[in-house]
C-alpha cells in the first residue's frame, strides 16, 4: 500500500485556527528550506482568510506571498482553499473574474486547489473547477461535512460522485467545525472509497479531541492522505499534530516516510514564532466538545468572541451559542463555513442582542433567502423568510448565471492603482480594504498593525482590563473590552464604563501637537449624541459604516433603509425607527461606532 501523505497546514489554516491569521510572510521565509525537504505531500499556505488578512491587517501583497513561497519551496506542491464561485470574498463573482483568478494563481505558482462552496451546491463549484483544469493543475473537491436530520451518508457520497463527474483529481472530505467521530469516519470513507476512482483525503480540525482517531480510521479505511499541523500550532480548533500523526503511522503499512527529527526541528522554529502573536491568541481556540452541540468552527468563535468583547457582552456567549442551533435550522441546515458561518453566527448574536429574533436582519441572510448563495438542502422557515424578504421568490438558477461579466468594468473602476491584473483581483475580492491597500502601496505608507511585546507595563505583569477610576467625586467602574485597527495615528479601544458601552480614541501627543489629529477619519467618534428619542436610529452592535443612504432634508419613512453597517464581515441596513425628516447625520463613512450612540436624528 502506498505511504500516507501528510498535508501541512501550518503556513495557512493552523494559524488562521489560533492566532487569527496573522502570521507574517518574514516568519514564513526562514524556515521553507526545511520544510520543503521535509517530504510533504503538500503544503497549505494560501487562500481562506490568508488573503483578506494579508491586506486587512498584514499590509502585505498576498501574491508577492505566492510568489515568495513559490520561490522558496521548489520541491513541495503549493495547496490553496478557493470557496468556488466566492473565490476568496464574501459573494459570488461573476464567471470571468473566477476564471481570470484561477489562471493568474496558477501562473503565480499554486499546485493544487482545494474547492468547495459553502452550501454544498456543486453547481457553485463548476467553473473553478474546469479553470484549474485548464490551467493544468490539481483539482480537489470538497465536500463540507455537518450534521443534521437531512445530511446523510448517501447525499455526502452523491456531492463526491459528482464532484468526480466534473474532472477532480482528489476528494476532501473537509470537517471544518471537527464534528466527525471515528465510527462515522470509518464508515464514510469506507463509502467514498468504493464509490470512487479518484483518491480521497480528509481535513478535519481538533476541537472536539476526536480527529486524530478520525484521521487513523481514514487511513485504515483507503484515505490516501490526512491534514495534520506542526506541533507548535496544533489542536484545540486547529489540526492534530503533524509528528504524532508520522509517529502513530510509523512502522505499520501507512508509514508516511517523514523524518519524525526533521519535523521536531520546524516544531520548534513555530514555537518561537507563535510567541510573537500573543496578542491574537483566544480563550476559545482550544479543545471544546460543545462543537458536537452547536457546530460552530474555532475561527467562528473567536470572531463571535472578539464582537462579544467589544460591548462588554462576552457574558453572552453562551446563548449566542444556543441560538447558532436554532437560527441554522430556521435556514436550511447550511453548513457552516466561509461564509454561511458568518451569515448564521452573525445572525445569532442580533437576535440575542436586540432581545427580539430577527429584529434585526442582515444583508446576507437576505441575500442567502433569495437564493443568492445556492441552494438550501433542508426546508427554510417560512415566518424567518417573510420577515426577511416578504413574499418575493427564491431564484433557482445557479446564481452565477444572473451575474454579468465583472472584469472590464473592475479594471475602469480601480484604474492606474492597479499595476496588474493580479492586483484588479485584489481590488474584486475587497472593494474598500483592496483599494485602500493599493492606494497606500502607491503612496508608500503601508503600516502593518503592529504587535504587542509580551509584557504591556512595566511592572512585569499584564496591563490591566478592567478596574475602578475616580473622577470629580465619582467613581466608575472601567473594563476594557477590545481594540480596533489604528486609523493614521489614533487607535479605537473598546471599553464599558458602568456597563454601558463605549468607544474611545487614543492618540499621540505628537501628533497632537502637529494638528494631525484634526485629519482623522474618526472626526465624530465621541462627539455624538446619546440615542434617547425615538427618532434616534442606533445600531444593535459595534460595526464599521458602510454607506450613508440619506441627506439631512431627506424626508423617510419608518422602516426606509437608512445606514449600512458591516460587522464580523455582514453588513446591515439601520432603518428609520420613525418617520419624518432627517435632521442631523453625525457619522460618516468609515466610521466605527458603537450601540447607544445616535447615529441620525430624525423629526
Amino acid at each position: 500500500m502506498s505511504k500516507t501523505k501528510i498535508t501541512e497546514t501550518v503556513l495557512r489554516d493552523a494559524h488562521q485556527s489560533l492566532i487569527a491569521t496573522r502570521m507574517r510572510t518574514e516568519d514564513m521565509l526562514p524556515i521553507c528550506d526545511r520544510l520543503d525537504k521535509a517530504g510533504y505531500w503538500a503544503l497549505e499556505m494560501w487562500g481562506g482568510a490568508t488573503f483578506d488578512a494579508c491586506v486587512r491587517f498584514l499590509k502585505e501583497d498576498p501574491w508577492e506571498r505566492l510568489r515568495k513561497l513559490r520561490e522558496a519551496l521548489p520541491n513541495t506542491q503549493l495547496q490553496m482553499l478557493l470557496r468556488g464561485q466566492n473565490l476568496l470574498g464574501y459573494r459570488h463573482y461573476s464567471d470571468d473574474v473566477v476564471r481570470a483568478f484561477v489562471a493568474r494563481t496558477a501562473e503565480n505558482g499554486m499546485d493544487i486547489f482545494r474547492i468547495f462552496d459553502a452550501m454544498n451546491d456543486t453547481r457553485n463549484i463548476r467553473v473553478s473547477v474546469d479553470a484549474v483544469k485548464k490551467a493544468n493543475k490539481h483539482a480537489q473537491g470538497a465536500i463540507c461535512y455537518t450534521t443534521s436530520p437531512i445530511h446523510t451518508q448517501a447525499h455526502f457520497v452523491a456531492l463526491a460522485k459528482d464532484m468526480e463527474s466534473m474532472g477532480c483529481d482528489s476528494l476532501a472530505i473537509k470537517d471544518m467545525a471537527g464534528l466527525l467521530t471515528p465510527h462515522t469516519t470509518a464508515e464514510l470513507v469506507k463509502a467514498l472509497v468504493s464509490e470512487l476512482k479518484i483518491p480521497v483525503f480528509l481535513h478535519c480540525h481538533a476541537t472536539a479531541g476526536l480527529a486524530s482517531m478520525c484521521h487513523y480510521k481514514a487511513i485504515e479505511n483507503g484515505a490516501a492522505g490526512i491534514d495534520t499541523a506542526i506541533s507548535s500550532f496544533s489542536e484545540g480548533t486547529s489540526h492534530p499534530p503533524t509528528e504524532s500523526m508520522v509517529a502513530a503511522f510509523k512502522h505499520t503499512e501507512y508509514d508516511t516516510g517523514l523524518d519524525l527529527a526533521s519535523l521536531q526541528e520546524i516544531g520548534f522554529y513555530f514555537r518561537e514564532i507563535r510567541k510573537k502573536y500573543h496578542q491574537f491568541e483566544s480563550e476559545f481556540t482550544g479543545m471544546d466538545t460543545r462543537v458536537q452541540v452547536n457546530q460552530v468552527p474555532g475561527g467562528m468563535i473567536s470572531n463571535l468572541s472578539n464582537q462579544l468583547k467589544e460591548q462588554g457582552a462576552l457574558n453572552k456567549m453562551n446563548a449566542v451559542l444556543n441560538e447558532i442551533p436554532h437560527v441554522r435550522k430556521e435556514l436550511g441546515y447550511p453548513p457552516l463555513v466561509t461564509p454561511t458561518s458568518q451569515i448564521v453566527g452573525t445572525q445569532a448574536v442580533l437576535n440575542v442582542l436586540s432581545n427580539e429574533r430577527y429584529k434585526t436582519i442582515t444583508n446576507e441572510v437576505k441575500l442567502y433567502l433569495q437564493g443568492k448563495y445556492g441552494k438550501a438542502l433542508g426546508k427554510i422557515s417560512p415566518q424567518v423568510r417573510h420577515m426577511a424578504i416578504g413574499n418575493e421568490d427564491a431564484i433557482d438558477c445557479r446564481p452565477a448565471d444572473l451575474l454579468p461579466a465583472e472584469m472590464e468594468k473592475l479594471q475602469k473602476e480601480i484604474g492606474s492603482l492597479a499595476h496588474s491584473e493580479e492586483d484588479v483581483l485584489t481590488y474584486a475580492m475587497f472593494p474598500d480594504i483592496g483599494k485602500e491597500f493599493l492606494q497606500q502601496r502607491n503612496d508608500h505608507t503601508l503600516i502593518p498593525e503592529p504587535l504587542e511585546p509580551a509584557d504591556t507595563d512595566t511592572t512585569g505583569g499584564k496591563a490591566a482590563t478592567e478596574f475602578n477610576i475616580t473622577m470629580h467625586g465619582e467613581t466608575y467602574h472601567i473594563q476594557i473590552t477590545g481594540k480596533g485597527y489604528p486609523q493614521q495615528h489614533a487607535r479605537p479601544y473598546y471599553i464599558s464604563v458602568d456597563g454601558v458601552p463605549e468607544e474611545v480614541m487614543l492618540e499621540s501627543l505628537e501628533e497632537i501637537a502637529l494638528g494631525d489629529h484634526d485629519q482623522q477619519p474618526h472626526a465624530h467618534t465621541g462627539k455624538r449624541p446619546r440615542a434617547t428619542e425615538p427618532g434616534h436610529v442606533t445600531t444593535t452592535m459595534p460595526g464599521i459604516i458602510v454607506d450613508i443612504l440619506v441627506e439631512v432634508g431627506a424626508s423617510v419613512k419608518a422602516g426606509d433603509p437608512v445606514i449600512i453597517t458591516e460587522a464580523m464581515k455582514m453588513e446591515t441596513e439601520i432603518q428609520a425607527p420613525i418617520s419624518g425628516e432627517i435632521k442631523a447625520i453625525h457619522v460618516l463613512k468609515g466610521e466605527s461606532v458603537t450601540p447607544d450612540e445616535a447615529l441620525i436624528e430624525i423629526e
